[in-house]
């Protein structure tokens, strides 16, 4: 076990498109604690954390924006194009992102917690952990999904892969190595696999059948659940349906989801009757997606549904919620204030990582509603 009492430790590292986060998100689902390194870099380095000063000293004051938050973008654009650069910023910021990530690793509730960081074999974050994952894909396959997710040209995504540090070093020193050709279903079951080796007694649980038909006259209680892959098929289809069409979804584009997001599942009578996509990135929840079935008794649903998303990201020890609401749910203002949300714009929420979710997250034409849900800052010790 690692020097964390009590704690099995995987570092997931890989160069950039391998799919780190996917595999991240899908260790998540089996019940890992899962920490994005990279993002607490930001952190590190905002307004008032004790890499900004740091930080401005080394590179200059026109790195700073006119929020007086460090530009991430310049910043980026400079360490980037200049290792030298780049190795005076990680002087900085590795040791904070390392005191940071045993912190929360020691506040996780979960016995395995996962440390996913581009360069974990370079930095002291490897001597934490018991088990190393790779995740690897062929070159043509990473400028791919650079040129599509991010908008690069092809010299661009070659340029950035080349940058790094040879993919084949850190296939050599894994303990685990995922290959990422495309393939959700194969990327879960070797995820599956491997989590398995590593978790004594770790089994998938018995496939649960969930309807989605239509109630004539819904009577039971409602309850939640946290949805698997497994259930793709079935919120594919509710939220198809619910949507009336403006969102169709296959099961494949539920698994796919699943890389990225959460479900919370709402049921009633046996009847899938309600669902909410979120995460939780960098201590901030995100819900994005929350359809209920007509008839419902809509406060008492979306109170059990938002609770099931809350609870949920209490252990993942979320600081914040932010949910986006559409159509008619991001007029209920006085349903949501009943809920302990208030109507908020991302500029408004005071705390730079908490705007930041906001910022990236918002979709077009959603209205936002914010909660704090601890008042202890998870980070507030670096």
């Amino acid at each position: 076990m690692s020097n964390l009492s009590g704690k099995f430790v995987i570092g997931l590292t890989g160069n950039i498109a391998t799919g780190k986060s996917v595999v991240r998100r899908m260790l998540e689902h089996l019940g890992a604690y899962t920490i994005d390194a990279d993002a607490l870099t930001h952190r590190a380095y905002s307004k008032g954390a004790p890499g900004y000063q740091q930080v401005i000293d080394g590179f200059g004051k026109w790195i700073v924006n006119k929020d007086g938050e460090i530009d991430r973008k310049k910043l980026g654009n400079l360490v980037f194009s200049d290792p030298e650069a780049m190795k005076q910023l990680e002087t900085i910021v590795h040791p904070l992102v390392r005191q940071a990530t045993e912190i929360l690793a020691k506040r996780a509730t979960q016995p395995v917690v996962v440390i996913e960081a581009i360069k974990l074999l370079e930095g002291e974050l490897r001597n934490i952990c018991d088990s190393i994952w790779v995740t690897n894909a062929p070159e043509v396959i990473q400028i791919e999904r650079l040129m599509r997710k991010r908008g690069f040209t092809r010299d661009q995504a070659q340029e950035r892969i080349h940058m790094q540090s040879a993919q084949s070093a850190k296939v050599a020193v894994a303990n685990i190595v995922i290959t990422n050709t495309g393939s959700y279903e194969d990327l879960w079951k070797q995820v599956s696999e491997a989590w398995k080796e590593i978790v004594p007694g770790a089994q998938e649980m018995p496939t649960e059948t969930i309807t989605i038909k239509k109630p004539a006259k819904p009577t039971g209680e409602i309850t939640s659940q946290r949805g698997k892959p497994k259930n793709a098929s079935a919120i594919a289809d509710l939220i198809t349906r619910l949507s009336k069409g403006v969102v169709k979804l296959t099961k494949d584009d539920v698994m796919e989801n699943f890389g990225d997001k959460a479900y919370m599942l709402l049921q009633q009578d046996g009847n899938l009757v309600g669902v909410a996509g979120w995460q939780v990135e960098n201590l901030v929840t995100r819900t994005t997606d929350i359809f209920l079935e007509d008839g419902l008794d809509q406060e008492k649903a979306l109170k059990i549904l938002i609770e099931g998303v809350e609870s949920a990201s209490s252990e993942l020890q979320s600081e914040a919620s932010l949910i986006f609401a559409m159509n008619e749910l991001s007029k209920q203002d006085a349903l949501w204030l009943k809920l302990g949300y208030e109507k908020r714009t991302p500029e408004t929420l005071g705390v730079q990582a908490w705007q930041d979710a906001a910022t990236e997250s918002t979709p077009t034409g959603s209205a936002l509603f914010f909660k704090q849900l601890r008042q202890d800052r998870v980070l507030r010790p670096i």
